[in-house]
């Protein structure tokens, strides 16, 4: 019985982290893109620094009449958002905070191989979304999700497979443990791949081509309302902590701090990981829209050719050193 409290004590807070962190991830987005860009609605939503902002936007999406098209396929459009924003929640069982399996969902030996298979999954939401929809906008949004997955998938997977050749194992608890500070510069090619694909594969700017609203309206998601369209930005979010979790997990030492303090190991992964949403965040701010043609050119001729680079230095490696 012990044991059975304590595995669903764990979901628990997994499940409560699925709920907040996401959350907390759309309200710092709205605070910093009303800094860096000067924009005065988002600091004015119930007073002081505009802290009811995202209560606002709930109250807006909630009020919003759920719309589904004439002409759509019910079970497969209603279906979609729930699709999109599952993987993130099972991705998040497998990220540990700390050391000791006290500070993870479910350790997986192939916790690796589980969590990129299953960010592959959150395309479908997509797929689904713009096919169902009946809406030929919708469907060209939905396709160039396919295509821009297929794109990005190869060079992620290479450069987590770098990081996995290096600690020598595909268990996430066992990566974070073999992480010396002296691979952060050898590395660095990998995770910077790792993180720009991840970006991609999540669609946030500047590689929002399935959503170029200039062009499609919203992608796979113009046909949407109200809370289902919520649950699509939710899911987004969603994945950018795992995006950050993860090369918080894969390459900047999960846990391990520069002092060596491993009981608040939990602090240093959450810490990382806040630093690289940050970036998110400012990138998206930043840069530009990439053209179609641009962000196919960047994966097949830029980060593939850096992945494999990677992992051949991490072979180089790996015989000198033994």
């Amino acid at each position: 019985m012990n044991g059975t409290v304590e595995v669903a004590l764990r979901l628990l807070i997994v499940f409560a982290v699925f709920l907040t962190f996401p959350l907390i991830v759309g309200q710092t987005e709205h605070k910093v893109m009303a800094h860096m860009q000067g924009r005065l609605g988002p600091m004015y939503a119930g007073g002081f620094h505009g802290w009811a902002q995202l209560i606002a936007d709930g109250v807006k999406f909630a009020q919003k009449e759920d719309v589904v098209p004439a002409d759509a396929d019910r079970r497969v459009f209603r279906l979609a958002p729930a699709v999109s924003l599952l993987p993130y929640l099972l991705v998040l069982l497998a990220i540990p905070l700390g050391p000791g399996e006290g500070a993870v969902g479910q350790v997986l030996d192939a916790g690796l191989f589980f969590v990129l298979a299953v960010m592959g999954v959150g395309v479908l939401g997509s797929l689904m979304a713009g096919w169902a929809s009946a809406n030929k906008f919708s469907l060209l949004g939905g396709l160039r999700t396919a295509a821009q997955l297929l794109a990005y998938e190869l060079p992620m997977l290479l450069a987590a497979a770098s990081v996995a050749m290096a600690a020598g194992t595909v268990s996430l608890p066992g990566i974070v443990e073999s992480f010396q500070w002296w691979w952060l510069p050898w590395q660095l090619v990998g995770a910077v791949v790792f993180f720009v694909a991840g970006l991609a594969e999540l669609q946030r700017p500047p590689f929002d081509m399935p959503v170029a609203d200039s062009e499609i309206v919203f992608g796979a998601y113009t046909e949407y309302t109200g809370l289902r369209f919520a649950l699509f930005l939710l899911a987004e979010y969603a994945g950018i902590v795992v995006l950050c979790g993860l090369t918080t997990v894969l390459f900047l030492g999960g846990w391990h701090g520069p002092w060596g303090a491993d009981g608040l190991g939990w602090l240093w992964t959450l810490l990382k990981t806040a630093v690289l949403a940050f970036v998110v965040i400012w990138l998206r701010v930043t840069y530009p829209r990439l053209r179609e043609d641009q962000l196919q050119k960047l994966s097949w001729t830029v980060l593939v050719p850096l992945a494999l680079a990677q992992i051949a230095l991490t072979g180089i490696v790996k015989v000198v050193i033994s």
